[in-house]
């Protein structure tokens, strides 16, 4: 088996309880080309869980990678093989997390203390599976000295033969900062990731944190390999319409809204009919319309209508038609 080639110069990121499979279905709509990233499962959950559960996926959300969070050699490894037999082309470690309940696992960001064991666990991981293993992570950790640490973290990993290192552009302090307060209050460092990447040309270097435009993702290109954007395509997910077109180069025409929702509803009928609520799926596209005239008003008749026991495909046409906007289906398209 040859070890898929993804182009990573556009990722979405891992974002726990958001990048569901729903989510990335609906991102998926939007753009083609970008590499998707699950939520992050821990081995635990998944060796001792419901696998299905933490595993599916739709098949157009392919390219797509698991992140899994442990630090336990040989689980990572088992859990990586069964990440590789359910179909995922890629395989990520959770080095940035700065959550207490995961660094109680020693899980995410206070690894970068371990870059050692880190490493095994990388060589591991990359000797049980054929597909890529990737790894994401700070720029470093509390009082570690930001850039020697970096480079000791990095290039450590990479004796291991890893080859791309997904870097939020902002310290962690595990101890004082909540995990909300973490991706926002450390100053973001871009130039660190920079310097990363002209230190170490050979390796892919993704950055990641404050990324909010496609012409900013552009810009950082000219410094790294590729970018990964967060907490925005969730916000404002009509920026993601444009990514194959302006990142990849892609001639196709940019979808519209109204062909997104003519998508996005006939995957809730599909969900609805096999028992899934309708307010688990219209969440993710509740930014949709950002900055467009009532758009507030289409996220509120989303917000209080779609948890409804029995609650269908009437509510999200009930919000569109607050926007003056239709599904294509409904379109009478017979000549007047």
């Amino acid at each position: 088996m040859t070890s898929p080639v993804l182009d990573r110069r556009f990722t979405l990121a891992p974002m726990m309880e958001w990048s569901t499979s729903d989510c990335r279905t609906f991102w998926r709509l939007l753009t083609k080309k970008a590499v998707l990233y699950s939520e992050m499962v821990t081995t635990g959950a998944l060796l001792h869980g419901d696998k299905a559960r933490f595993l599916d996926y739709n098949i157009c959300e392919h390219p797509l990678a698991l992140q899994l969070g442990g630090s336990n050699p040989n689980d990572l490894a088992e859990c990586s093989k069964i990440a590789e037999g359910w179909g995922y082309d890629e395989v990520n470690l959770n080095c940035g997390c700065p959550s207490d309940r995961v660094q109680n696992g020693m899980i995410g960001a206070c690894l970068m203390a371990e870059p050692e064991l880190v490493a095994e666990c990388i060589a591991t991981m990359q000797n049980a599976v054929k597909i890529p293993v990737t790894v994401k992570h700070r720029i470093g950790i509390d009082d570690m000295e930001d850039y020697e640490g970096l480079v000791n973290f990095v290039s450590t990993i990479a004796t291991t033969g890893c080859h791309t290192f997904i870097v939020h552009a902002r310290k962690a302090w595990l101890k004082g900062l909540s995990p909300k307060e973490n991706r926002e209050v450390p100053p973001l460092q871009y130039d660190k990731v920079y310097q990363l990447k002209r230190d170490f040309p050979h390796l892919e270097i993704i950055i990641n944190g404050g990324i909010t435009t496609l012409e900013q993702s552009k810009q950082l290109l000219e410094h790294v390999d590729g970018v990964m954007l967060g907490r925005e395509a969730y916000a404002n997910p009509y920026l993601l319409a444009e990514v194959d077109q302006q990142i990849y180069g892609v001639s196709r025409p940019i979808i519209s809204r109204q062909e997104v929702m003519e998508g996005f509803i006939a995957y809730c009928e599909e969900q609805l009919a096999k028992g899934a609520r309708l307010n688990h799926l219209t969440r993710h596209i509740l930014g949709l319309y950002h900055g467009m005239p009532r758009a507030r008003q289409f996220r509120r008749i989303l917000s209080e209508q779609a948890h409804k026991p029995g609650a269908g495909i009437d509510v999200v046409k009930q919000a569109l038609e607050v926007l003056n906007e239709v599904p294509l289906h409904d379109i009478d398209s017979s000549p007047a």
